[in-house]
Parts: structure tokens; sequence; C-alpha cells
């Protein structure tokens, strides 16, 4: 039971004949719920400004919420926790399915039956929050409760860290703060940090308005916390030198290791949460945005310097951003803005490449030869029965926009990102290795303690349960391989059967081109029989992108729950857990389509005469003449469009807005009202109705899939930096927003650096030399060309180069029922059509065989594939061993500070040393005077009376 406590607030002696319980009888020593401290018109007796207790004066730390009954509802008496009926209570609870809405009343008989279990239910709550926070009272902290709120059915538990509380869990969690000693930060005096320096100036207009007081030469010495060296720090303002972020850190350490110990198991913050006993907990925002009343506070700022979009063209504050929200959540945003920062330069050169290939469009021979008239070259049909034949002639717009892609500045632009990434991610590591100074975690480790999970811990209750009588006494329970092998099995087997339908849909979007080609070919509209090639690719990838993002949607929460179901022991392990399946169903979602017009498609064709059928008469679909780059590159382009704008954007700002209109439906109050009665909500009431924060990871994971779009088919896209650039400006913008106004202020969680992230990061950047590779060399017609300039070209140019490419087809050889139903579509009989493929004419000895020229080529393809990827792979390695990971001026200051601290220490002991020493003189000075009073000292002991005179 709770007891009263001197740290809860006083109320009048009118109001404490309030403190009784529901059956009448006295509850003296219980806490008192803050109702008590309302007046009759619903207004406090004792005013409250911002974030603090009633008294206006001890600051709120942190939050707990939970469900409080309605006044109306009559309780029924309720019993404490005995030894004889506690288990029975605990599984009739745990049975009952734990929810975090509040437990309305109903008309329903079956609910009005089980009325007399759910009353159980809510004391088994109560009295858990009772010894629970009683528990956290012993720990020093100080509580208040406010269950008088303007949210009907919520109560809610303030929490105050007093300045001994803080002082010990800070030197139990060895925080780095700053001492007294400050040192001059010399800038390094090579080229590199001249021409950073240089460029920090010409770019000042752009860095924003903040810190501007802090003299940026100066840093204060930073040493983990120590109550018996305070004199070493700073303690001047005692209100400043814990930051909010720091205070609520420690209070949420002390949370998680409060345990609840009654009877024969323990539960902690997360088990509480996990079960209802509490509905929510989070930290408090530092203040108000938007008003004439607003105070300054960092919340305020980072709303006008980072979160407005009128400030697009400026800098992060990322020290502000780290100070607000934690370095976990500053290392996100500063990641970002490296990322966006390299996407300049990579934007710049891709519309360089897409300019050339349009100023070189018209002298591009190959795409001249298909636009002219004068050569008459016969088509076969791109499909049975409904197709006719063609003109090449009728290519020429798919030829030409080819080029704007497929060209050689495309080869260029694919050794410029290999190396583009390479340089990123050094520039990371050293951006990284600088904020690591300048935010004191050089000495950081894993050093904290990993607390389990409230599942975890749940089902462990479960197993003791189970087994209270076969466990011996002492055993700790703990989940083993053999109990989660189930979830395991379904891990695999689902993964397996979520990887196969994406391949499935994908065959489907393929069937659906083949068929709406032939349907196309067979009507009898002429603009649809004008443009089929465009409305087939077209429709297909819309098709492939809605799938993309519903798909998404479905395997990002089926990730969540088959990691739930592995039961992992703590957050990190879950954390790593449900990455690794939501980037493997992610990947594979948005690339499968892709890497299928990359790699297979025209490849498993056939030939005329001999086309390979799947799902019996759908004939597998052929590439156009000018190559499957041009589709490859549309569906790049409305995958990544539609992703970033429909998924990453639209859904960000669409569905909080739709969340608050349906909120506002649902409410009675009119828009007005509404407004007016959240200007009336303190603090913790208007933090309660943001959204909760849920984790960076789907933040990197949509940063993750689009550097894979900038990197990975880049040799047909080059516009993909521009687009992810464009996009990743109002990216950062649109999460500073959603971070400061839209969601609950998250623990500050410290972290060296961005963790799993950055191994993905390069592998994706590896994978990326070699699929370019093999894009340029199969997919493109840069080796094809290259060939026939230097082998088969009678005059060294690219003149005969379509005419080269084309086989021969006997239209006498075509398979029963396969032939043009119109032969006569072009208004003469066809007897020899040509297609795209290195065969044997029908009039040789081999007709139709695979000719020599295909395998000079398919041997100079294999050959460019190895030489491409070891030269880029070399040139990326030496990049990588000539640019060193931690900046010399970064190193230079870490040893100092290393030296500074070591003479800081030896000074103290010296000081120490020193005030013993004159200690000791004084105690032998007065000795002599009360030699008959004072106990012999001992002989080890020199005495000098020299300087007592």
């Amino acid at each position: 039971m709770m007891r009263r406590n001197d740290n809860y607030l006083p109320v009048p002696g009118e109001d404490k004949n309030l403190d009784v319980d529901f059956n009448g009888t006295s509850k003296s020593k219980e806490s008192i719920p803050m109702k008590n401290l309302y007046a009759d018109d619903g207004s406090p007796l004792y005013p409250r400004l911002g974030p603090y207790f009633s008294d206006g004066q001890r600051r709120v730390d942190y939050v707990l919420a939970y469900h409080i009954q309605k006044p109306s509802s009559i309780r029924r008496p309720s019993s404490r926790f005995g030894d004889n009926n506690f288990i029975q209570r605990l599984r009739r609870s745990m049975s009952m399915r734990s929810s975090r809405a509040p437990l309305q009343p109903k008309e329903d008989p079956e609910i009005a039956a089980q009325k007399q279990r759910t009353d159980y239910h809510e004391d088994d709550k109560r009295f858990r929050r009772e010894e629970f926070e009683e528990n956290l009272l012993e720990t020093g902290l100080e509580l208040e409760k406010d269950e008088g709120s303007k949210i009907p059915g919520i109560g809610f538990l303030k929490i105050h860290a007093p300045w001994k509380v803080l002082c010990r869990e800070a030197e139990f969690m060895k925080l780095k703060m700053p001492t007294k000693k400050v040192y001059e930060v010399k800038q390094g005096s090579n080229l590199v940090e001249k021409i950073r320096l240089f460029i920090h100036k010409v770019t000042a207009p752009l860095h924003p308005k903040v810190d501007a007081n802090r003299p940026q030469s100066v840093k204060s010495l930073s040493h983990p916390f120590s109550r018996e060296k305070q004199h070493l720090f700073d303690l001047s303002d005692r209100d400043k030198f814990f930051d909010t972020k720091t205070r609520s850190s420690i209070v949420y350490e002390v949370l998680k290791r409060t345990r609840c110990t009654r009877a024969k198991y323990s539960m902690g913050i997360t088990s509480l949460l996990a079960n209802g006993v509490y509905t929510s907990a989070y930290p408090l925002h530092d203040g108000e945005i938007e008003g004439i009343n607003a105070e300054p506070n960092d919340r305020k700022l980072l709303y006008e310097e980072w979160a407005s979009y009128s400030v697009f063209y400026k800098y992060q504050p990322i020290g502000l951003i780290r100070k607000y929200f934690g370095e976990k959540v500053g290392l996100y945003f500063a990641w970002l803005g490296v990322y966006t920062q390299m996407l300049i330069p990579a934007a710049i050169v891709g519309v360089i490449v897409f300019l050339y290939g349009c100023a070189t469009v018209d002298d591009n021979i190959p795409s001249m030869e298909i636009c002219d008239h004068r050569n008459n070259i016969t088509m076969c049909p791109l499909c049975d029965r409904a197709c006719s034949y063609w003109k090449l002639v009728t290519a020429c717009g798919t030829a030409r926009a080819s080029h704007l892609f497929d060209n050689p500045a495309t080869v260029f632009f694919s050794i410029f990102m290999a190396l583009w990434a390479v340089l990123f991610m050094e520039h990371w590591k050293r951006r990284q290795m600088r904020l690591n100074y300048v935010w004191d975690l050089t000495g950081f480790g894993e050093e904290e303690e990993d607390h389990n999970r409230a599942e975890y811990e749940f089902r462990v209750m479960q197993k003791t349960l189970k087994h209270e009588h076969s466990t011996p006494k002492g055993e700790k329970v703990k989940l083993t391989c053999t109990d989660r092998m189930p979830a395991y099995l379904t891990t695999v087997v689902m993964m397996g059967f979520l990887i196969a339908v994406t391949f499935a849909i994908v065959f489907g979007v393929i069937l659906y081109r083949i068929s709406i080609k032939a349907a196309l070919h067979m009507s009898n509209y002429p603009a649809a029989r004008s443009n089929i090639r465009a409305t087939v690719k077209t429709t297909a990838a819309i098709i492939n992108l809605i799938i993309i993002i519903i798909l998404d949607e479905i395997y990002a929460a089926i990730a969540r729950w088959l990691t739930t179901l592995e039961v992992p022991k703590t957050d990190k392990s879950f954390e790593e857990r449900l990455i690794f399946k939501t980037f493997i169903l992610k990947f594979v979602n948005a690339f499968t389509p892709i890497v299928y017009l990359a790699f297979f498609r025209g490849r498993l064709v056939g030939r005329p005469g001999n086309y390979l059928y799947v799902v019996g008469s759908y004939r597998m679909e052929e590439c156009a003449h000018a190559g499957c780059l041009m589709e490859l590159c549309i569906q790049l382009c409305i995958t990544m469009l539609g992703k970033q704008l429909i998924q990453n954007n639209l859904f960000e700002i669409g569905i909080p807005k739709l969340k608050k209109l349906l909120r506002r439906r649902k409410s009675e109050l009119d828009s007005k009202q509404e407004e007016e009665l959240n200007k009336t909500l303190q603090r913790h009431e208007r933090d309660h109705i943001l959204g909760p924060f849920v984790g960076l990871s789907p933040e990197y994971m949509e940063m993750i899939i689009q550097f894979g779009m900038v990197t990975l088919f880049v040799a047909s896209f080059p516009l993909a930096p521009l687009f992810a650039l464009l996009n990743n400006i109002i990216e950062i913008r649109l999460d500073a927003k959603k971070f400061v106004m839209e969601l609950r202020r998250p623990i500050a969680a410290k972290a060296k650096d961005i963790g799993i992230w950055y191994n993905l990061l390069r592998g994706l950047s590896k994978v990326a030399v070699i699929v370019n590779a093999f894009v340029i060399s199969f997919t493109s017609d840069f080796i094809p060309r290259l060939v026939y300039q230097y082998m088969y070209s009678p005059d060294g140019t690219m003149h005969g180069f379509v005419n080269h490419t084309l086989s021969y087809f006997n239209v006498s050889d075509f398979q029963p029922g396969t032939a043009p139903l119109q032969p006569m579509h072009l208004g003469y009989k066809v007897d020899v059509c040509r297609y795209k493929d290195y065969r044997e004419p029908p009039w040789s000895t081999t007709p139709y065989e695979l000719s020599k020229e295909f395998w000079a080529i398919l041997a100079a393809r294999l050959a460019f594939v190895i030489v491409f990827q070891n030269a880029v792979m070399l040139m990326s390695d030496f990049v990588d061993w000539l640019i060193p990971d931690i900046p010399k001026d970064i190193s230079l200051q870490m040893h100092k500070e290393k030296i500074l601290m070591v003479e800081l220490f030896m000074k103290e002991e010296q000081g120490k040393r020193l005030a013993a020493w004159d200690n000791h003189n004084q105690d032998n000075c007065t000795s002599p005077s009360s030699a008959n009073e004072s106990p012999p000292q001992p002989r080890s002991r020199p005495v000098s009376n020299a300087n007592c005179c």
C-alpha cells in the first residue's frame, strides 16, 4: 500500500476529509488523488506554471498515464493480494485481454455478466500501481497524481527527480557532464581543414540562428559525474546543470530498475505498460510553440529554425536537436543531412549526363537509322495471331528516348556513383567522429544494462506459473530455443511464403502486360493501337507501384508480428530482428519488378517459330528494339516518385490530419470549442493527445530503400539522385515538424553511431557496383555497339549497326496457329521478317542457331563486368584507404583532452595532499597544550613543530 510522504503535495485541512475509500473507510496512509486539488468549478486550487507540479516549483520530469473509472461507476469492495488467492486472480487477470482502451460500460448482457471480473481486473491494476509508486517513493522520486484532468477516464502520475536523486543516478549511469575546466579548440592547419573552414565562412548565412552567443573556439572538459568530485563541476545553477533531456533519461532509468516484487513474480515498467496497468509513459515537451504567451524554449526554437518549411535552404541545428531529443535522434538527422548534401553533386552530374544525352540524340547513328524511312525493315509480330508485321520506323520515338539514358556518359556516371557512395560513407564516418567528440561520446560504450522487454517478462511469468510446482526453488526461469522453435519455424515459412507471393504478383503483372498488349492490338480504336507500348509500360509500372505501396504496409505489420512471436529478450535484439525481416521483405518487394526488367525480360523469349510460352498460350514478352533500358527507366521513375510522394510524404502528412479529422468528428465539440479546450489543457494533457514515438526504424528504412534506388540501377536512370535530393529536402522538414509538433517527446537515448544501418548502406554500395556492371553490360546496348564498331564495322563507325543486330526469319516457318491473322496489314506480302537477336539466317547450314557474333558479344560482356567491377572496387578501396576515418584535428583534440584530464586530477590530488599536510601541521601545533587530553599519535606519523612558531 502506498504511504503518505512529504514528497506529496500538502492539501488544506478541509480537503483531508475527502481522502476516504469507496467503502467509507479512511485512507490516510495512501497517496492523495489530485482531484482534491480542484475547486468545485474545476479550476485548480494552486497555480501551475508550465510543466510543473501544482506548487509551480518542482518540474515534471516524467509522466505515467493510466485509466480511471468514471466517478458514477460503483467500485466493489476490493481485497489485497494474499498468498492464497493471488495465483488464481493473476491467472484470471492475465487471461482477460489487456486493452489500452478505457473500459467503458456497455449494455451488452455478456459484458454485464463479466462486470465482477472486470472490477477485479481494475483492482489488480490499481494495487500494482500503488506498489510500484510506493517503490518509486523509496528511490527518492517525488510523485503527484492528477485524476481530475479534462481528458475523461485518464489519470496522470507526474514524477519529479530532486537534486539528490539526479546526482546519485548520474553517477550510477556514468553520465559525462561538463567541468569548470575549459580549453581552447584549435582548428587544423592542413589543407582539408582550411577548405572546410572556408566553406563554413562562405555558407554562414545558411546556418541556423542557434547558439550564436556560445564561443565555438572553447570547449569544456567533460568527466563522468561523481558526487565526491562535485567541486569540479559548475553547479552555480542547479536547475540548468541537468537539462530536461538528461532529467527524463535519469527518471526513465529509475523506472526501468524499479520492480513490483509482490508474490512470486517481478514486473517492471515495461510489463506494467504491456498489461495496461499504465497506458503510456513519456517525458514532457519543453513548452508551447505558438501563442503570444509562449515563453522562449528549445522546442519553440526548433520549430522556428528547423521544423519550418521557410528554412528549407538552411543547415539543421544538429546540436540543438541532440540537446532536445538525444544523441540517437541527433545522429539520424545528422546522417540524413550529410546524405542530402552529398546528393547535390550526384544530382548535378546526373543532370549533366541527361543533358548530354539530349544534346547528342540527333547525332546518334543507330537511332537515326531506325528513324530513317528509307530503311524499309519489316519486323516480325510481337504476339501470336493478334499482332501483325510492323515497320521498324515506328520505334523511332522509343529509340531516341532510350539514347537519353543509354549513351557513353552512362558508363562514366556509374563509375562516378560507385566512388560517390564510398566518399559518402567516408564523409559520414568523419562527420560521426566529429560529433562524437563534440558530444563527448568518445568514451561511450555499451555499459548500460540491457533491460528485458515486457513481452519477454510476461512469457517468463506464464512459464513460471505453468511450471511452478516442477521448477526447483532458486532456479531462474528463462525462454529457451525449444520454447521459441514454433515461432522460428513460423518465421521461416512465412518469410518464404511472402517472398513467393511477391514473385507471384510480379509474374501476374507480366501476364497483364502480355494480355493487354494482345488486346490493344485487336482493338478497333486507332488511338489505342498507336500507343500500345507506352500504354502497356505506364499502366504496368503504376500497377507495380500500387502493389509495392500496399505490400509495404502489410509486410511491415507481418514482420513486427513475426518478431513479436519470437519474444526477443531485449529491445536491441527486437529492433535488430525486426530490421532484418523488414529490410528483406521491403527490398524484395521494391526491387523484384526492377530486377526482372533489367536482367530477365527479353532473355527468356525464344525466337520466331520457337517461342517460350508460360501458363498455356502466354508468350513471354520481348524488349523493344532499343532494349529494355527505357522500360527499366520508366519503372524506376514511377516507383521512386510514387513511393516518395505517396508513401513517404502524402501518408506522413495525410494520415495524421485524417486521424485528427476523425477525432474531431467523434468529439461533441466544434472546432472553436476544441481549440478553446486545448488552450486550457496542461502540458502533460496536451502531450498525451500527441502520437507515441515508435522509433527511428521506419525513417531509416525509407531512406535505405531510396539509397538502393539511387545507387543500384543508376546506370539506367541518371536523374534518380535529383529526385532523391528534392524528396529529402522536404523529408527533413516533414520529419522535423512531426518530431516537434505531432509526436510525444522520445526518451533521449545515447548512441555513438547509426548501428546496423551503416552495414546495410555499405553492403548496398558494394552490390551497386556489380549491379551497374551487369546493367551496362547486359541491359544496355553499350557493349554490342562497342564490339560492332571495333570488330565488324567496315569503316569504324556505327553505320549499319541496326542491320547487324537483326536476324532473318522465314514466315513459312511459323508454328501452326501462331501466324498473324492479318498478314497483309502493311499492304504487301511479307516473306521474310526481322527480329532482334544474333542468329544464323534460314538459308544457312545451321538455320536459327546462335551466331558467332553472339558469342563474341557475350564474351565482351562478361569481360566488361569483370574489369568494371574490379577496377571500381579497387578505386573505392583506394579512396577508403586514402581518407582517414578520424579527422586529424579531432584526433589531436581528443589526445589533448586526455592530457588535460590527467593534469586536472593530478592537481586535485596535489591539492588534497597539501590540505591534508596543513591539517596535520595544525594538529601538531595544538598537541603540546593538550597533551593530556589528546590520544597518542601513531609512530608512523612524523612530528614536526618547525612551523608552529
